[in-house]
């Protein structure tokens, strides 16, 4: 047993007699990499996966905002409960950073290779998400925002379901996301009956 314990400790390098002929130095020069230098790219591939998870529905967001933009949000007796259009937007833009930040955890773990409807449920809710604001705002169509909104909440809900058993923090990440939502449902309602 000692003798295959020495041996392990000894496979550093693709061939160990010429690491040891040629000194630590030199094998680091030839392929060898430490464990921190493994772990340092590992951090920073992590790091960028998770940039571009979160850095994508916000932009795609940001960019359904900007279609959404021509309706100035006009709303009868508003409510003191309906908040301003830009907290609105602002928190539709956290929701698909919680969305997505959710999204990575799963990737993470696997999720999306382990359960073939979590990838295609998430890319529902995101897409629902989307067009809410350009329908509502720049269409102009509360009752077909309503539709949608209910949609995205069935997909929510449905995508946290699939996702519970892959990683729970990453189900958990999702509740203010789906209160947010039924939040909206509410605001849309009123939009529709004003």
């Amino acid at each position: 047993m000692d003798n295959y314990s020495d041996h392990l400790k000894q496979r550093r390098t693709e061939d160990p007699a010429a690491a040891a002929a040629t000194g630590p130095a030199a094998g680091k020069k030839s392929g060898y990499r430490s464990r921190k230098d493994v772990k340092m790219d590992m951090a920073k591939r992590g790091l960028r996966s998770l940039a571009v998870a979160v850095a994508i529905p916000v932009s795609l967001h940001l960019l359904a905002i900007y279609a959404g933009s021509s309706d100035p949000y006009r709303v009868g007796s508003k409510p003191f409960w309906i908040p301003p259009l830009w907290a609105l937007r602002l928190t539709c833009m956290a929701s698909s950073f919680l969305m997505g930040l959710a999204a990575w955890l799963v990737w993470a773990e696997g999720g999306f290779h382990k359960n073939p409807m979590a990838l295609p449920i998430y890319l529902a809710q995101l897409g629902l998400s989307l067009i809410w604001d350009p329908i509502v705002f720049g269409a102009g169509a509360p009752w077909v925002g309503l539709i949608v909104c209910m949609g995205m909440f069935g997909a929510m809900i449905g995508c946290s379901r699939v996702i519970k058993d892959v990683n729970p923090v990453a189900a958990d990440l999702m509740k203010p996301s789906l209160a947010w939502v039924a939040f909206l449902a509410v605001v849309n309602l009123k939009l529709v009956f004003h």
